[in-house]
């Protein structure tokens, strides 16, 4: 058969995680998940592991894995997200590409990442290079060989990232066909232009690069991807299989291959259903043998290029003006009316000075411990993907100069861990949408808070302030919200996390837990050393001894807390570093003590002399605890409290209602909703029979 098909799947989320606690917050926007990855799994990543073909009379014919009939990468952020919440989904997405190896001629479905999507042609060489061997590492780490290909974020390129994934043994890449300049057959002088995706797709192409080396370019069928992923094509599999095959010319004798390059998202998110459309599309077109399914790394191996080609440098597949849309406001947008985005230009400036500042201290550190601080940085993704103590231990050991001290190796995953940040700053979702106060943006911003919490650590520089004057410059859409600073400053900052802050929630949610003497708190372990709980009617008491470890840096921290909750969502908490034995015995008699007797403004006295700072609330709670902890209070408080008061707590902790108080608001909604449409109805049908009378 000289007809091949081949469609890829680009499978991708922004990283979502609290930089500083590694986990992904609660996110009521995605309700009624939890966050937009559990979401987004249940609605795609999930189905076409396993999606549903039906036959003519909608009952179940099969269950089949798109992934292993397809082309697909997934990013590096988003599998290691998979593999610990949906172990299940991870595994399937594994075993696919080792299934897809024996239907594709030993080649793989699965294509590596650059490792966390920031534009590659606005990355400097360095950076590129660690976030291409970081996408590797990390594709072996997971299925178990070497990748064939690389995807590119939003098809970004330029000549040199081309030159370092072919350093690196990557074979080729995929790009959009308005990213290719010209073409020529091997061995011919004369090149001609195919500007403006006047290329031919159905091909492979060679291209040199000015090193002398050489990597494999297919660009995919643009208009048959776009009617997949805008067009309505996946409302039905049997046109999905048409439309595909819709991209062969007559030629017969010529090996032919329609490929289509989409979001993954698209098959089951973006359309719902739509991996069923593909799955029933896959299954018709091999059915009646109208293509061969491939995929890249199989179809260059049997029909390597004849033609060879040049690319548009610094171009994209998702901005018509190249690359402008990550660093510009250059017309590109989501459509809202009035709005502009010249802010991306002071955001990628801040950024851009950030790196360079960073990189400077990290530079300048790290040398006092390590022989080479970029090769140790590049070797970093073994810790990243492994962080047990041995393994740490281990990649230290390779790149030390001599032997660490504990206080050295902290030092060390300090600076390590700032340069990771200072990468996940520039994940490209950051400039995509329309407005600076976004989540997108907010989130690259958090990044930049963490490098910049972990540089202050590692050298006494703060960075903050100079960031937030260049971040002045970008304005927000919103005039609340001013400018970037602005945006920074409210929601931003006061996400900033210390040990300090995990110890206070911690002291405050094991009031209502009941934590094992060694817990997880996420990206943290606590060791408890005390803890003594005492309860009377509406009154509770903590108050104890433990540590806390980053998981991340070995940073640690023992501290002595106390913690009364009075009644409802009211609280007095104490929370320092650690007090002497005696002290801490002293305090915890006289705290208990008085609590016995119910003598609370004494307790709180204690709490006061005690502890320099204890204002603290539910508010310091991490933000899935919060929810928690808020809903048991308010579910186990009286009938005979004020509705007003527990609307104003909510309010202030942004915690939706819940349902015992929406329902009967909610019923009385509908049937006023269902009187007024009941009367209009009554209403008009009585004035059209008035008037027909009348005629």
């Amino acid at each position: 058969m000289s007809h091949y098909l081949c469609i890829h799947g680009h499978f991708y989320q922004p990283p979502r995680e609290n930089p500083w606690l590694e986990e992904v917050e609660l996110q009521d926007s995605s309700y009624p998940y939890h966050d937009w990855n559990e979401r987004i799994t249940a609605e795609c990543y999930a189905p076409n592991a396993a999606a549903h073909i039906l036959d003519h009379n909608n009952a179940l014919r099969e269950t089949t894995s798109n992934y292993t009939r397809i082309s697909f990468d997934f990013g590096p952020t988003l599998l290691t997200w998979l593999e610990r919440r949906v172990p299940e989904v991870y595994g399937a997405i594994i075993e696919a590409d080792r299934e897809s190896r024996k239907r594709f001629s030993g080649h793989g479905s699965a294509l590596a990442q650059v490792y966390n999507h920031l534009i590659m042609p606005l990355a400097n060489k360095r950076d590129k290079e660690t976030q291409i061997i970081w996408g590797i590492a990390d594709f072996e780490h997971r299925f178990g060989r070497p990748p064939e290909g690389m995807w590119l974020p939003e098809t970004a390129v330029d000549l040199e990232t081309l030159d370092i994934l072919a350093r690196h043994g990557i074979r080729f890449t995929i790009l959009a066909p308005r990213q290719a300049r010209r073409v020529r057959h091997l061995g011919e002088k004369q090149w001609h232009d195919v500007d403006n995706s006047r290329i031919d797709p159905k091909r492979a192409y060679l291209c040199r690069l000015r090193s002398g080396r050489k990597i494999n370019l297919f660009f995919y069928d643009g208009p048959i991807s776009h009617d997949i992923a805008f067009g309505g094509q996946l409302n039905n599999g049997e046109g999905l299989a048409y439309r595909c095959v819709s991209g062969f010319t007559g030629n017969h004798r010529e090996h032919q291959l329609v490929h289509i390059a989409t979001d993954g998202e698209t098959f089951g998110h973006h359309h719902r259903h739509g991996e069923m459309a593909l799955a029933y599309a896959l299954r018709y077109l091999e059915e009646r043998q109208l293509a061969r399914l491939t995929i890249y790394g199989e179809f260059l191996e049997q029909h390597p290029p004849q033609y060879e080609v040049e690319i548009i440098e610094n171009t994209s597949w998702s901005c018509a003006h190249g690359i402008e849309r990550w660093r510009v406001h250059c017309g590109c947008n989501s459509g809202r009316d009035g709005w502009t985005q010249h802010w991306r230009a002071p955001l990628r400036e801040a950024l851009d000075w950030l790196r360079d500042e960073l990189a400077t201290i990290y530079r300048k550190k790290i040398r006092r411990y390590l022989r080479d601080p970029w090769a140790a940085r590049n070797d970093y993704i073994c810790v990243i993907l492994n962080r047990s103590v041995a393994n740490i231990e281990s990649f230290l050991n390779r790149h030390a100069l001599r032997k660490l001290k504990q206080s050295d190796k902290v030092s060390v995953l300090r600076l390590l861990e700032m340069q990771r940040h200072a990468m996940l700053m520039f994940t490209s979702c950051g400039w995509f949408f329309d407005e600076i106060s976004g989540l997108e943006t907010t989130q690259v911003m958090k990044y930049a808070a963490r490098a910049i919490q972990l540089a202050e650590c590692s050298s006494a520089v703060d960075l903050e302030q100079d960031f937030l004057k260049i971040l002045r410059k970008a304005g927000s859409n919103f005039s609340e919200h001013e400018n970037g600073a602005e945006v920074y400053l409210k929601f931003v900052k006061p996400s900033k996390v210390d040990l300090l802050r995990v110890g206070v929630h911690y002291a405050v949610s094991s009031l209502f837990e009941d934590y094992p003497e060694t817990s997880a708190i996420y990206s943290y372990t606590a060791q408890r050393l005390v803890f003594d709980r005492r309860e009377a009617g509406w009154h509770k008491l903590a108050l104890g001894k433990a540590t806390l470890r980053s998981e991340f840096t070995w940073d640690e921290l023992t501290f002595s807390f106390v913690v009364l909750h009075q009644d409802h969502h009211s609280l007095v908490c104490g929370v320092g570093e650690i007090m002497g034995d005696a002290a801490f015995a002293s305090m915890h008699e006289e705290i208990i003590e008085a609590f016995s007797r119910n003598d609370i403004p004494e307790v709180i006295n204690l709490i006061n002399r005690n502890f320099e700072v204890h204002n603290y609330s539910l508010w310091d709670l991490f933000r899935d605890k919060q929810r928690k902890i808020s809903s048991y209070i308010f579910d186990s408080t009286p009938q005979d409290i004020e509705a007003s008061f527990h609307q104003k707590a909510m309010r202030d902790l942004i915690i939706p209602l819940p349902k015992a108080r929406t329902a009967p608001v909610g019923h009385t909604l509908k049937a006023k909703v269902r009187e007024v449409l009941r009367v209009k109805f009554w209403t008009s049908a009585t004035s059209n029979n008035r008037s027909r009378e009348k005629k």
